[in-house]
């Protein structure tokens, strides 16, 4: 299938034959919903912790002796029972990471694209490329694609430092590796904006 191609200035200016292997895909709700949920679980580093009675400082000694007090018996003062004891069944490190199969994760990414594209929320310029850092220009090239406001993800193939210093004082404008991007972050853009050399690379990647 053809796709447009844009300049800078928003205007068509090529045609590209896109691959229907990776961009003309049904939507699979179910697998993207497995692939964000295992992507957003990675995320979770698990260093959540409590000590129980035994990790506690101090408790080695018998508060008072067994029996004559008329009081409940005690053997440490550390015990779940007593302010400042242990803690029972507590939270403990643990990892909460899910393996995704490759093919899996490239199915819902071909989905999530392939529908983008039929909702016209991805764009491909010719190339993705500034001359200048000024904040202003970034903000004329969004307008020229009347995406100022919403959520865009810009994707690359490399660093662009003329790129990230004029978008990062504007709110919602994310930029991602094109090889490494997530389907999350696919999902989770109003616009894609990525170039010819992108599209390509999914062609490779996905395909």
């Amino acid at each position: 299938m053809k796709i447009d191609i844009y300049n800078i200035s928003g205007k068509v200016v090529d045609k590209m034959t896109t691959d229907v292997k990776v961009f003309n895909v049904e939507l699979n709700p179910s697998l993207i919903r497995q692939a964000v949920l295992s992507e957003l679980t990675n995320l979770r580093q698990g260093t959540h912790s409590s000590k129980n009675r035994s990790a506690v400082r101090g408790g080695g000694k018998k508060p008072w002796k067994q029996k004559g007090r008329g009081v409940a018996r005690a053997g440490t003062i550390r015990s779940p029972l007593w302010k400042g004891g242990g803690v029972v069944f507590g939270p403990e490190p643990h990892s909460y990471s899910q393996k995704l199969p490759k093919k899996m994760s490239k199915h819902a990414r071909r989905s999530v694209l392939s529908r983008k594209l039929h909702d016209k929320e991805l764009i491909v310029l010719e190339q993705i490329s500034f001359d200048t850092k000024k904040t202003s220009d970034f903000i004329l090239f969004m307008k020229n694609f009347n995406i100022l406001g919403k959520k865009t993800l810009i994707l690359v193939d490399s660093f662009q430092e003329n790129l990230i210093l004029s978008s990062r004082n504007i709110r919602n404008v994310f930029i991602e590796n094109v090889k490494s991007v997530s389907v999350y972050d696919l999902l989770d853009s109003e616009i894609i904006l990525t170039d010819k050399n992108g599209i390509n690379l999914f062609s490779k990647v996905l395909a």
